[in-house]
C-alpha cells in the first residue's frame, strides 16, 4: 500500500492539444446531432469508445487524450485553481 500521494503535472503543450481534441470531437458530435456533453460525460465515465462517432476521426482523436489528464483539467477549470 502507497504511504504518500501521487502527484500529477501536466504541461502546458499538452493542455492545447487536448483542447484542440476535445474541440474537434465535440464539433463532430454536434454535427451528428448527438448531444455533445451527454456522449462525453458517458465516454469518460466508461471509457467506451462507441459513445463517440467516427466522423471526422472523432473517436481516434478521443482515445489519444488520457481520460485522468482531461478530468484534472475540467476540475482545474470548474473550480478556477
Amino acid at each position: 500500500m502507497f504511504d504518500s500521494t501521487i502527484k500529477f503535472k501536466l504541461d502546458a503543450e499538452s493542455n492545447v492539444d487536448m483542447k484542440n481534441a476535445l474541440s474537434e470531437v465535440y464539433n463532430a458530435l454536434v454535427e451528428k446531432g448527438y448531444d455533445p456533453i451527454n456522449q462525453l460525460v458517458g465516454y469518460i465515465l466508461s471509457e467506451d469508445p462507441t459513445y463517440i462517432t467516427n466522423y471526422k476521426n472523432a473517436r481516434t482523436l478521443i482515445r489519444r487524450i488520457d481520460r485522468d489528464e482531461l478530468l484534472q483539467e475540467l476540475l482545474r477549470k470548474y473550480l478556477d485553481v
